[in-house]
């Protein structure tokens, strides 16, 4: 683990990732997607109906969130991670399509970190219950996709330095497991 931030630009492409290892603090710019679980399930159904997808998901960055609104003045209302496992059985179409990090909150399945492994990705956390804080990293925010959808549709969200940290890299690290072996 480095003890200095690493500070990354979007799109992370595997190059980019490469170095990244379980522990690891980034600090994250640039634009990603915010995207959950309704907008999951949906892009599931536009590929199994082999319907073009709204979004070009190849080297993008997945946000598990669903936004407060904005308020007058702000760039983004609050802004936190959801919990992460609920997507577990629904990542793989977007790992297949390009994705090549995820951000959300505590552990993910050991199908789902195989499937990181396989599709070189990795999944960063969000420290929870900052979400008033992490809406000041936010430079602008807007729906792109299934609108209809209201908090779950897919948005676009242009960040500055968000603080994350590296829970499983692409050689199969796990801040979780780490972090066990330490107590």
């Amino acid at each position: 683990m480095k003890s200095k931030p690493i500070k990354l630009r979007t799109p992370l492409g595997e190059e980019k990732i490469a170095s990244l290892k379980a522990g690891d603090m980034v600090l994250l710019s640039g634009k990603i997607i915010g995207a959950r679980d309704m907008a999951h399930r949906r892009i599931q159904e536009w590929q199994k109906d082999s319907k073009k997808l709204p979004v070009d998901f190849s080297n993008e960055t997945i946000f598990y969130v669903g936004p407060s609104p904005t308020p007058p003045g702000k760039n983004s209302g609050s802004i936190g991670p959801t919990t992460s496992a609920r997507m577990d059985n629904i990542s793989e179409p977007l790992l297949k399509a390009g994705v090549k990090a995820m951000i959300g909150k505590g552990r993910r399945s050991n199908h789902l970190k195989s499937l990181l492994n396989e599709y070189k990705a990795v999944y960063l956390v969000a420290v929870g219950g900052v979400s008033a804080f992490l809406s000041t990293k936010v430079k602008k925010i807007e729906k792109i996709a299934f609108k209809d959808l209201g908090p779950e549709a897919i948005f676009s969200i242009d960040i500055f330095e968000f603080p994350l940290f590296v829970a499983y890299d692409i050689y199969g690290g796990d801040i979780f497991e780490d972090a066990r072996r330490v107590e």
